[in-house]
């Protein structure tokens, strides 16, 4: 990638006529999915006609049976989504997955869909120019999740049989080209057990995921992008693909404790390098992460002639990588590439689908655990970030019997209880917000609240006693 001087008065970015009204389209989720039935793409049966009810949630998930998913109709991303196992979640879920859209997007709208168990998250990078070009670059899984967001992508995505590439390519073009799109997009599907392929969202830009594309077809995608903005028609028609790519998102999330937001200051950093290891990281060490903003660090992406080699540089590289001072997934990531159903050379072996993490959950702490007390991993952290460290400081001195004490820093969006009230263990007493997620606050034993230390939609630090149980 050279760096190139901008002519005098800097490039001529000219508006498209339909590149506005495309990217708005397709923004959406209920414009998106008519436009994906319009040209045949397969879509899962789905509530989404703009005017989604608790009543009207209630009455599709009675007729197409549990589980379903609440998502948001604004945007992606894992925001303002949840998963409805059980019909007496459906409306506190559903008041959560819109509070959670509102924050992120500004628009609380959402709808609901029939979930698909056990399902992979597969995706096609896409290029169209202003003269009705489409290019599918190549295809992603970001099957590895946790709350409904990425974690882990990798491209190509592996174990697709031709006739599932061919319907992938298929569906992401017709799209594209019905509504005149110009720019990067990407198309993401949902790949069930038994092979079919269903058509899930666009996202008119670019991914923080876009690396791994880059890498396995030698294209630069925001190069592209700048071409496309200045009328130039895509000389690509094609890609060949070459080798294998894996990009590890590197937050400052607390894994062992429901991933929850970590900010805090970097105190030192060290950084892998090496064949196939690419950085793109937004702190250095020294930095602060603020509790504002999204909770991504940087990333982690690594590359090789195939998807082996790839694992095999992916788990040095994550071994040599260190942050002291904040909590963040890495240790995560090092048991992940350990576990034979990820690192699986068969369609058959690879046995991994979108709530993997959530329910493989007890077994990755423990080989984490194991895994960061080898002498082979960079002296992350001196205990900075262990799976098996408490989440709250056991040597303060509570100012009541039992304080509930914030474990995270941020803003108090909702208090579920008042001064006064019994409480029992297990019971969601406050709701907090950080890095643009949202947590829920529980009561961790029986009791009364005495005193409640924080306002509605008021900030606190991590730690400070958010109310006191008696």
């Amino acid at each position: 990638m050279g760096i190139h001087e901008l002519p005098p008065g800097g490039p001529s970015f000219r508006p498209h006529p339909l590149s506005d009204y495309a990217g708005s389209v397709l923004s959406g989720n209920q414009q998106a999915r008519a436009i994906a039935r319009k040209v045949g793409a397969p879509l899962l049966p789905s509530l989404d006609d703009g005017g989604t009810t608790v009543e009207k949630a209630r009455e599709f998930a009675q007729m197409h049976g549990l589980p379903v998913i609440i998502k948001a109709q604004h945007g992606g991303g894992g925001r303002g989504m949840r998963i409805v196992r059980e019909m007496s979640q459906l409306e506190p879920m559903m008041a959560a997955a819109e509070r959670e859209a509102g924050l992120a997007f500004g628009r609380p709208e959402c709808f609901v869909e029939v979930y698909a168990e056990n399902a992979r998250h597969v995706e096609t990078q896409c290029l169209a120019d202003r003269h009705g070009n489409v290019v599918v670059l190549s295809t992603r899984d970001c099957t590895l999740q946790r709350r409904q967001q990425k974690l882990v992508e990798e491209a190509p995505a592996p174990f697709l049989s031709g006739d599932q590439l061919d319907q992938l390519k298929r569906a992401s073009v017709g799209i594209l080209e019905e509504v005149g799109y110009c720019g990067a997009a990407t198309c993401e599907f949902l790949v069930t057990e038994k092979g079919g392929i269903y058509f899930l969202e666009v996202n008119t830009r670019v991914q923080v995921e876009h690396p791994v594309t880059e890498e396995v077809t030698g294209v630069d995608i925001i190069r592209e992008m700048f071409d496309i903005a200045e009328g130039k028609p895509l000389e690509l028609k094609d890609t060949v693909i070459r080798g294998h790519s894996i990009e590890f998102r590197i937050n400052a999330e607390d894994p062992w404790a429901d991933f929850r937001p970590v900010p805090g200051k970097i105190k030192r950093m060290q950084l892998p390098g090496g064949p196939g290891v690419r950085l793109d990281f937004g702190y250095g060490e020294g930095d602060t992460i603020p509790p504002y903003y999204d909770s991504l660090v940087g990333k982690l992406i690594v590359s090789g002639r195939d998807r082996k080699q790839a694992i095999e540089r992916a788990a040095r590289a994550l071994d040599e990588l260190s942050l002291v001072g904040i909590k963040t997934v890495v240790p995560l990531h090092r048991a992940i590439i350990k576990r034979p159903e990820f690192a699986a050379d068969s369609v058959e072996a690879f046995r991994i689908y979108t709530r993997w993490i959530d329910v493989e959950m007890p077994k990755l702490s423990e080989e984490a655990a194991a895994l960061q007390a080898a002498p082979s991993v960079a002296a992350e952290d001196a205990g900075e970030i262990s799976p098996l460290a408490p989440a709250h400081d056991a040597n303060e001195a509570p100012s009541y019997r039992v304080s509930i004490k914030a474990p995270l820093s941020g803003v108090v969006m909702e208090l579920c209880v008042k001064e006064g009230d019994k409480i029992s263990r297990g019971d969601v007493v406050a709701i907090m917000e950080s890095m643009k997620m949202e947590q829920s606050i529980l009561a961790e034993e029986d009791g009364v609240v005495t005193k409640i230390n924080v306002a509605r939609n008021g900030f606190i630090e991590v730690g400070d006693d958010l109310m006191g149980i008696d």
